[in-house]
Order: structure tokens, then sequence, then C-alpha cells
């Protein structure tokens, strides 16, 4: 009997207290977090679903409350870009090797932008102000550098690499999938009496698995410069 009792006192205390519970904290807004959503919400949607209205909503706050973290649209972009720029790894620069570094260094840069769509043209707005960022460029540059390639030209190869990884993957983006079985079709369907050229080599205009024309493209320039 007294146990009974003493557990009905038991649960009245623990319904009595439901009012006195501390209400659960609100995760605080940073940065990294403002980042982090930023970034999902690109992944899912692509890069022109990013504002800062959409990012502060997913956080549960005002846009208000993310100003006072990140400044305007412009920085978030940067440090979106810088992130990313993050999970590159740079290599030991090697001079017997220095032309596959700097692809190696540019395709992964290339499978970053490419899992969010669009987001490159974050890279294309304005020069790089993020320390994350300007470490591929150091890297970059010690890697020509060490390859022999002179100092002037070293600087303009990397703006025309990094241009053409973002370029590479906007114009990705903004094509999505493409059934290359139907571009096919339809560049045989052209005469040869108009596009004998076509006609005859659609199936090498057609060509290409993974990042075979995007290295195809970079050799091209690394080659030149080597040369330089």
């Amino acid at each position: 009997m007294n146990r009974k009792a003493s557990s009905r006192e038991e649960w009245a205390t623990q319904i009595a207290s439901l009012d006195q519970r501390t209400p659960a904290r609100k995760e605080p807004i940073t940065v990294g977090r403002i980042v982090t959503t930023a970034l999902a919400l690109v992944e899912a949607e692509g890069f022109d679903a990013l504002t800062m209205r959409r990012v502060a909503a997913a956080l549960g706050t005002g846009p208000a409350s993310l100003y006072a973290h990140v400044r305007n649209k412009a920085e978030l972009d940067d440090l979106l870009i810088g992130a990313l720029s993050r999970n590159v790894s740079l290599p030991t620069p090697d001079a017997g090797r220095w032309s596959e570094q700097v692809l190696d260094v540019c395709g992964q840069l290339c499978d970053q932008f490419l899992r969010y769509p669009g987001i490159a043209r974050a890279a294309l707005s304005a020069p790089p102000t993020n320390l994350d960022t300007l470490r591929i460029t150091e890297g970059l540059l010690a890697i020509f550098l060490a390859g022999g390639v002179s100092p002037r030209s070293a600087a303009w190869a990397i703006d025309a690499v990094l241009l053409y990884v973002s370029a590479y993957t906007v114009e990705s983006s903004l094509r999505g999938e493409v059934d290359r079985g139907e571009v096919l079709e339809r560049l045989r369907m052209l005469p040869a009496s108009h596009f004998p050229h076509i006609a005859e080599h659609a199936g090498e205009l057609n060509s290409g698995d993974g990042h075979e024309r995007f290295e195809f493209a970079l050799r091209l320039m690394l080659d030149s410069v080597g040369r330089n």
C-alpha cells in the first residue's frame, strides 16, 4: 500500500515538473553552420536557389541573424568556395610530375564544383579573398615553379586553368544530364552533302567519358606552358 502511494506521489511530482522544465536551447548561429546549410541548399536545389533569406529560413531564424556573421551574399559565396577548396589535397611539388600534379588538383576542384551545381559562378564573380581559396593558388604556383615554369607564365597559367575549371563546371550544371545517345543520333541524321565532316566523325564529336575531355583541354594548356 505504501509502495503504491509512494509511486503515485512520484508520478504527481513528474507531472508537476513538466511546466518547470527548461526549454531546449537553440543551437547558436555560427559561420560554420551558415556555410554548411548554404552548401546543402546548393547541393539540393542548385546555386540559383541560394539566398540569404533561404539560408536563414533553413536555420530557423531571420536574415538579420545571418548578417551578424556574414556581411552579404558576396561574402557568403567567397566562404563557400573556401570551404570547397579545403577539401582539395595539395601535393608536395615534384619537378618530374608537375603537369600531372596540376591535373590532379584541378580534377579535385572540378569534382567539388560538380557536386554543387552552379557554385563555380561564385568563383567567377570576384577575385578570391578567402585564405582557403588562396591556398589553392599557392599550391599550384609551387607546382608550376618546381616544374621550371617562369613566374609570370605560372601566374597566368593558374588564372587560365582555374577559369577553365569554373567554366567547365558551370556549363555542366546548365546542361544537366545530356542524352548522348540522342545527340549522336541527331548528328548522324545530318546530310553528308551539307555536313560531310560531322557526318563522318559524329562518333568522335560525341566521345569522351568522365574527365577525359576536361583533362584533354587542360593538357593542351599545360603543354603550351611547358614550352614557354
